[in-house]
């Protein structure tokens, strides 16, 4: 009599598992239509970034409308109204990043500009000294979103350190008319800070990541199921 495996699997282990797998893939696939709408955006942020420089107005511009596009703004830097924004770390080096109000020449409308990074100093009640240039600058930069690229803890600006940085509360301590968005400097200035911004990242890797995970998931839940459906037949059990 063989005493093979045969497989053998109930109903509703079966029904369990094809349940399983439908979701698994299903979520999967939908991680991966995600991914692709990404990567469309991201090459979209691309080609802004490969446009030319668009001029910031004195008139007020809706936060949308300049969104990650490559801007050009001529001014002067209101030094007295900087803040620097504590704990960012660069190449494991604690420091700040500098934030000046610029204002837009022949205005009185002023647009928030992330100067750069500089190192911390020793003692952490002593600020780094920070060079700011005087008269009239012209500046190009990327427009950023203001709200969501710092996203610490609610807490007060504590002077001028700051833990996160929104244009509503540098309105409010400033008392500065301000467009709604943030600019990160690119053109270099003999001030001493750092200018090594990271693209923008539409998130197509992270959804990669989760398609992976899903169908992988799918995987094991096949495998397993096949693996515990090959069973020796019952009246095998104790032969020789």
């Amino acid at each position: 009599m063989s005493t093979g495996r045969r497989f053998r699997q109930g109903l509703i282990a079966s029904s369990a598992a094809a349940m399983g797998i439908a979701v698994t893939v299903g979520a999967g696939a939908w991680q991966m239509t995600r991914a692709e709408e990404k990567q469309r955006r991201q090459e979209q942020l691309e080609a802004l970034r490969r446009e030319a420089p668009v001029t910031v107005p004195a008139s007020t511009v809706a936060e949308g409308d300049l969104m990650y596009r490559r801007v050009r703004v001529v001014g002067a830097f209101a030094h007295e109204h900087t803040v620097y924004l504590d704990n960012r770390i660069r190449r494991g080096v604690p420091g700040f990043e500098i934030v000046t109000p610029f204002r837009i020449d022949s205005s009185e409308r002023f647009v928030a500009v992330n100067r750069g990074w500089i190192a911390g100093t020793p003692r952490r009640d002593t600020l780094p000294a920070v060079t700011t240039a005087a008269g009239q600058v012209t500046l190009e930069g990327t427009v950023v979103p203001a709200q969501r690229v710092y996203q610490f803890e609610h807490a007060g600006p504590e002077g001028n350190v700051w833990l996160s940085f929104s244009v509503d509360r540098m309105r409010q301590e400033s008392d500065l008319d301000l467009q709604p968005f943030l600019v990160q400097q690119e053109t270099a200035l003999d001030d001493g800070l750092e200018r090594a911004w990271e693209r923008p990242d539409a998130g197509r890797d992270k959804h990669l990541a989760y398609a992976f995970q899903w169908f992988a998931m799918a995987f094991a839940i096949l495998v397993t199921y096949v693996v515990l459906g090959f069973r020796r037949p019952a009246s095998a059990h104790g032969q020789t």
